[in-house]
């Protein structure tokens, strides 16, 4: 998989802790070359690979021209052998000027789109920080719908005093106007972001878990199954990019502050690009790349990381592949007292050759994962 990271945006939204800035000034001719650049020292790494899927994410990437994405796109199918069915998702938000855009994207080749409505609800988003309103949330939602076969629409619930009724209603206003993909957010409160230095707190924990068991009734109830802890879909429909993540797949990341993951038959590889954009900028110009940090993975960190990513899934963690992957059996990673006592509290289970985390086991992942690995 490649993804491309763009860090602009006009406005930073007070929950975001993704590597975003704000900026007037962007010389588009100069970003694409760089990107470029960057692609093609990568591509001569991974040469034979095949490619599935790309994604533009930010940041506000809709803030990219099209020319720009498109010349992505082409460059990246010229460097691998490009799946018959390549996967290529851009995030936009509803905007009027993303919308103008949403003909032209495709035309360069975007077949996805994920679409950053956030809320239908005018308080939620001003409290949110978002600068469009519930109809032009709705308004783009319609475009989307007819300009793209493949959309997905993200939506943050669980913000503080948010009650089971009001995110019933909400939620199903949103389901009457969903696509086959939906991600759905509860808020957190990272920090460093403008929401922590505010003091804003999360939900009470045990309404947030209410409001996660709702929001599992009501997507399966239409067929937009969870595959994944906030991520529904129809089947056949679920975002082929972040499923790779999620099972412990190579990607690329370009851009500032993008990270990767590579492996060959010696190592597996964690690279992480410079955050700064005009620091990546310059390095990129000056070099053809800007990696930061180039890190190799022991075998047993790549293992682990495959835990915490498999068991975010529906599906669970595959045991055959993970011991395929990294050379380790899991009952060589977990404590064994702690998976039995977690089975018998309902948390996890085994099904064949699958470790999955249920419903339960999903509301506290963090803890379930703590308890397992040694």
């Amino acid at each position: 998989s490649l993804y491309i990271h763009w860090p602009f945006c006009k406005s930073l939204c007070p929950y975001c802790d993704f590597n975003s800035h704000v900026t007037e000034d962007i010389d588009q001719n100069r970003w694409r070359d760089a990107f470029l650049k960057e692609l093609f020292h990568y591509a001569g790494e991974t040469s034979g690979r095949r490619l599935t899927s790309i994604f533009f994410g930010g940041g506000t990437p809709s803030l990219m021209a099209s020319k720009t994405v498109e010349t992505i796109i082409k460059m990246a199918c010229a460097s691998w052998p490009a799946h018959k069915d390549l996967e290529v998702t851009l995030e936009a938000n509803p905007s009027s000027v993303d919308i103008a855009q949403f003909e032209s994207y495709k035309t360069a080749g975007v077949n996805r789109l994920s679409l950053g409505v956030q809320s239908l609800d005018d308080d939620t988003l001003k409290f949110l920080g978002r600068p469009h309103d519930a109809n032009q949330g709705q308004i783009a939602i319609t475009y989307a719908h007819k300009i793209f076969d493949s959309v997905s629409f993200d939506f943050i619930y669980a913000v503080p005093e948010q009650t089971p009724d009001q995110w019933r209603r909400e939620l199903a206003q949103i389901l009457s106007l969903a696509g086959n993909h939906l991600s759905l957010y509860q808020l957190t409160i990272e920090p460093g972001t403008a929401f922590s230095r505010r003091g804003v707190s999360s939900i009470d924990q045990d309404v947030g878990a209410d409001l996660f068991e709702i929001t599992q009734d009501m997507t399966s109830a239409v067929g937009l199954n969870a595959y994944e802890i906030s991520n529904h879909a129809q089947s056949g429909c679920e975002s082929r990019h972040n499923l790779n993540y999620w099972d412990g797949g190579d990607y690329v990341g370009i851009g500032p502050g993008a990270h990767g993951r590579l492996s060959d038959q010696t190592y597996f590889t964690a690279t992480h690009q410079i955050n700064n954009p005009s620091r990546w900028l310059s390095a990129v110009e000056r070099t053809g790349h800007a990696t930061a940090k180039r890190r190799h993975l022991l075998a047993r960190e790549k293992a682990e990381e495959m835990v915490m990513t498999g068991l975010r899934l529906s599906n669970g963690l595959d045991k055959l592949a993970l011991a395929a992957r990294t050379g380790i059996e899991l009952n060589e990673l977990i404590n064994k007292a702690a998976l039995t006592q977690l089975i018998a509290e309902g948390l996890v289970r085994e099904q064949g050759q699958h470790l999955i985390a249920t419903q339960a086991g999903r509301t506290k992942l963090n803890s379930v994962i703590g308890a397992l690995l040694i």
